[in-house]
Formats: structure tokens, C-alpha cells, sequence
């Protein structure tokens, strides 16, 4: 009953562990990813202003004026480029999902890293495109010569994730601007998910977008400000792709939700380092309780620790958790062909993360 194209496809991994959960009783979830405080006070109240006041319709197709304006204002002044565009969509995966369909037909190639997060490579093989995998691995760190080397005269686009989803990686500075300046010369567009780029614990944040004005960027405020359900995010970039996206979003989302928007613009001036502080925290916490049991890379951003698997597999090693110990992670096989890691989300309380180290010391001590 269903089309070839929708049957090629399996319910996310991710998925998978989240209604596994519900079936638990009083697991340790450290498959979530999401933040673990509140959305601003501000921006609630902002909410309920907003359904008080009945603006509970549709918006602009690009976005309310007033957050628009004050998103688009904010990025040409950080990038220093006065002709860049701004769509406000439902959430980043919106925005990811409006960017591919504005740059890919059927046979282009898109150059995406592995591990990588789960949404990338169904939406560019359902839109026709194919994956041109990269794997970092062990080291997680990008080579630009081995992505001039990947290019063919089909690729279309490079996907990159920084802070990155599941390994907790952070480009380095010239790292994003070589990818960026390898694009631009080879007539690519690089699109640059920076949904956790509010989340830099060991050195600043790095956008390609500052090297080159053909980027496209993706962000929102689903992880900077708590606000997961609200679904706001935008994507900016060259005014042909933003247009595009723009016109994609009237046949498919139609809007971003308009009492979100009003929360989002209230967020925006909510001080966010306090709880940015309680995740870096929360990272060297478990840092510390893993360091000599599990072998991984040091994360330096978004909320993700990505250890590798004892055993040899993720997928092995995440249903042992399960068992005998009702702890949820994520096999790395859900982001990759690879299943020699698993990832653990830490933004969660102390006391389930305290639940968690000892339970992974103890997985831990099964394999010698």
C-alpha cells in the first residue's frame, strides 16, 4: 500500500531506543538528545502572551517580520554580509529538509562525515541524491584533502556538523575554512548544521559561513534555548537558495508555529551561560567517571560523549545495557555503517547520570 520510496526506509534507531524506554520501568535514559533545563521564563511567558492575544494563526511563510528582521540583522552583522537572506522554518530538520530539496536532483552526490547524524542520509537518498561517506573515524577529525579527493563533477553539496551529532567533535578553525574555500572553488555549496553551535566548551566556535558567502547555514533554537517542541528554526545563506526554500516551505510546512516564533524572539535575549556551564560540567562529570574504563575522544561541544564499544560492537554492547542493566545508549550503527562505538547523551540529572556511570563501569568490567 505504500510507495516504493517510503518503504526503503526504517524507523530511526534513535526511534527505536525511545520507544524501547517506554516499555521500562525507571531506566537510565542516556539516549536523549535534548536539553535537560528549562526553555527561558521569558520565553514562556512570551507563549502564553502570544496565545492570550489569539496569534494562534498562520505566519509568513518566511517568518514573523519582528524575528525575521532581528535573526537576519544579527547574522549579516557576524558575517559582515550584507546581502544574506534569512527563512525562519519548522525547526532545523525543516530547514535541512528545505535545503536538500532546494540544491539536490536525482544522482547528485552529497559528501557527508561519518558518524553522522541520523537524518542525513534518508533525506538525500529519498530526495534521489547519494552519499558520498567520508568515515572520520577513530580520530573524528576532517581531512580536506580526502574531501577534494571524494569530489567528482556530480557532487552537489557538502553536509558538515559542527559541533557535531553523535561525537561531540568541533572543527577546527582552519579545518571550516578550508572546507569553505574548497567548496566555493569547485562550484559546491557546503551547508553547515551549527544547531549546537551555542555548545563550544574548549575554544570558539567556528562557522565556514565567515570564509564564504555561498555557505548555507541551519540553526534553531531547539537546543540553545530548551525549546525542542516549539519547532523554530531558520536557515540563511545566498538569496537564490533562501528563495527556494522559502517557495518549498509554502507546499510543504507552510510555517514555522506562530507562538513559537514569539517565544523564539523573547529567547533571544534570555542569558543562556549558566545552563551551557551546567552541560560542560556534566561532560567532564562523565568524562571523569569513564576515562579508565572506556577509550573515546574527548568531546568539545553539543552534549554527547561517543566511546567506543567494548566488544568490538555498538549494537552488542547496547542491548547488554538494556538487559542487565536497563540503560539506554545509542549503537553507533545508527549513524553510520561503523558499529564500533555507542553514543551517550549527558544533559540529564546528576542522579541518573551518577545511575549511569556506575552502570557502565560495571558493563565495563564484564569485558575485562
Amino acid at each position: 500500500m505504500i510507495s516504493k520510496r517510503a518503504g526503503a526506509f526504517d524507523s530511526s534507531g534513535i526511534r527505536k531506543v525511545f520507544d524501547l524506554a517506554a516499555t521500562l520501568q525507571d531506566p537510565i535514559n542516556l539516549s536523549i538528545g535534548q536539553p535537560d533545563f528549562e526553555m527561558p521564563p521569558a520565553a514562556r511567558e512570551a507563549a502564553k502572551a502570544a496565545i492570550d492575544a489569539g496569534r494562534n494563526g498562520y505566519t509568513p511563510t518566511q517568518g514573523i517580520a519582528a524575528l525575521r528582521d532581528r535573526l537576519e540583522h544579527e547574522v549579516r552583522s557576524e558575517l559582515g554580509q550584507p546581502d544574506r537572506r534569512l527563512c525562519v522554518t519548522s525547526g532545523s530538520s525543516g530547514a535541512l529538509a528545505l535545503v536538500l530539496m532546494s540544491l539536490i536532483d536525482p544522482g547528485d552526490e552529497v559528501i557527508i562525515f561519518e558518524p553522522a547524524f541520523v537524518m542525513y542520509r534518508p533525506l538525500i537518498e529519498f530526495l534521489g541524491g547519494r552519499c558520498v561517506v567520508i568515515d572520520t573515524s577513530p580520530t573524528f577529525r576532517i581531512d580536506v584533502d580526502r574531501v577534494a579527493a571524494a569530489m567528482t563533477p556530480a557532487t552537489r553539496a557538502i553536509l558538515l556538523n559542527t559541533p557535531a551529532n553523535p561525537t561531540g567533535v568541533v572543527v577546527d578553525a582552519d579545518t571550516v575554512r578550508g572546507l569553505a574555500k574548497l567548496a566555493e572553488s569547485r562550484g559546491v555549496t557546503l551547508i553547515s548544521d551549527e544547531l549546537y553551535r551555542s555548545y563550544c566548551y574548549d575554544a570558539p566556535f567556528a562557522s565556514p559561513a565567515l570564509h564564504s558567502e555561498s555557505v548555507v547555514v541551519i540553526d534553531g533554537f531547539s537546543k540553545s534555548h530548551a525549546m525542542t517542541g516549539w519547532r523554530v528554526g531558520w536557515v540563511h545563506g545566498p538569496k537564490p537558495v533562501v528563495d527556494a526554500c522559502t517557495m518549498l516551505q509554502q507546499y510543504t510546512f507552510v510555517c514555522a508555529p506562530q507562538v513559537g516564533q514569539w517565544a523564539a524572539i523573547a529567547a533571544l535575549d534570555c542569558p543562556m551561560d549558566l545552563p551551557l556551564a551546567e552541560c560542560r560540567r556534566k561532560r567532564d562529570k562523565l568524562m571523569a567517571g569513564l576515562q579508565d574504563h572506556y577509550r573515546f575522544v574527548q568531546p568539545g561541544g553539543a552534549f554527547y560523549l561517543y566511546p567506543e564499544a567494548p566488544g568490538g560492537s555498538g549494537k552488542a554492547f547496547a542491548e547488554q545495557a538494556v538487559e542487565r542493566e536497563k540503560l539506554l545508549v545509542v549503537p553507533g550503527s545508527v549513524f553510520g555503517k561503523a558499529d564500533s562505538h555507542f553514543r551517550i547523551a549527558y544533559t540529564v540529572s546528576d542522579a541518573m547520570l551518577d545511575r549511569g556511570i556506575a552502570a557502565l563501569r560495571r558493563l565495563a568490567a564484564m569485558y575485562g
